[in-house]
């Protein structure tokens, strides 16, 4: 290595690498290091260029207000049926996607439903999905500076809100399965929770619901996700379940990378939903399924909890900041804010 590049992390594939100093409300200490990343410097390179485009080629001049919401109020991607966009139209708008794409997997979660939305309008974009992309542009340079901080300290959980319960009846002496050749933890161990949510029938076109959440190792964000699911659902119920489902299999693979990385996991991840009947069926042994449809979802979820390798339970839906990742309804004002300061902070 060369001496002079010896030292602290600057930058990471665009991202901006910071340390802070932040309080810690469990020790009451002051003084805990974390890092962040923030990609302000890499998203104004696209917005200029967006800008640029319009003007020569488009004829368009940047707006004299930015706009306060990636989309406009009651914006559907998926039923525009504005004109077709050209061949070179088409292949900027499938450019920008691209980079919208990095945008939100350098931590700009406030726009990722958004850009999943228009994501899934590549093969045939028309010219109301561009202006669209051109707003999420416009919000970006409203609320430019961001940065996600990666608070190593310990979440504050209410375990009485998770009480561990007898499943011996329902599932045996069941165990989360360890990775057989992984090595002795050492080092502090961490906690995992996961916030989950899902629309329903969300989609204008084919009536499938989203499912959306974020994993959280002690109060760093590591993980973030928005999908529409791939079957149609008939009830909120089953939309929930699967997306619970979806996470869990995702949270899953983090706890086998971890052990296998010889990193210490504290208790089961704690798993937090809006779902009232979802969180009963999955934290109660004594509640019954009555949808057969969603056998598979409630057997592998109640499972994982009988193993103590995870537990859930109910959050407000004014406090679950997965509907970020589920619901474009939610596009200002004061829920937004509160729910996106969860996991990124704006300066």
């Amino acid at each position: 290595m060369k001496p002079d590049s010896i030292g602290d992390p600057d930058i990471y594939l665009g991202g901006k690498i910071t340390s802070f100093h932040i309080y810690d409300k469990i020790t009451d200490d002051e003084d805990v290091l974390a890092w962040g990343i923030s990609p302000t410097k890499y998203i104004k390179a696209p917005i200029d260029n967006v800008e640029e485009y319009k003007s020569k080629e488009l004829g368009i001049e940047p707006p004299k207000k930015n706009s306060t919401s990636p989309f406009a109020t009651g914006y559907r991607p998926e039923l525009d049926l504005s004109e077709e966009l050209d061949e070179n139209l088409c292949s900027f708008y499938q450019l920008q996607i691209g980079i919208l794409r990095w945008i939100v997997e350098l931590g700009r979660i406030d726009i990722i439903i958004e850009v999943s939305e228009l994501a899934s309008q590549l093969a045939l974009p028309r010219i109301g999905h561009l202006e669209a992309v051109f707003r999420v542009f416009s919000y970006l340079k409203y609320k430019k500076n961001s940065v996600m901080i990666f608070d190593p300290n310990y979440p504050d959980i209410d375990m009485t809100e998770f009480p561990k319960r007898d499943w011996e009846n329902f599932y045996g002496d069941v165990k989360e399965e360890l990775p057989p050749a992984m090595p002795e933890p050492l080092g502090s161990p961490v906690m995992l929770r996961l916030y989950v949510d899902s629309d329903f029938a969300g989609d204008g076109n084919n009536r499938r619901s989203r499912t959306g959440f974020f994993v959280f190792l002690n109060e760093a964000p590591i993980q973030w996700y928005s999908k529409r699911q791939t079957r149609v659902e008939n009830s909120v119920f089953g939309a929930e379940f699967i997306a619970m489902k979806t996470g869990l299999d995702v949270v899953k693979g983090i706890r086998y990378k971890l052990r296998m990385m010889g990193i210490p996991i504290d208790g089961p991840t704690y798993v937090y939903g809006d779902n009232m009947s979802v969180i009963n069926n999955t934290s109660k042994p004594e509640s019954v399924l009555k949808k057969k449809a969603n056998s598979i979802c409630y057997h592998a979820i109640r499972e994982a909890v009988a193993a103590d390798e995870c537990r859930t339970a109910h959050i407000s839906t004014h406090e679950n900041c997965a509907d970020i990742a589920t619901k474009t309804t939610i596009t200002a004002g004061e829920k937004r804010d509160h729910l996106v300061n969860k996991v990124l902070y704006y300066f």
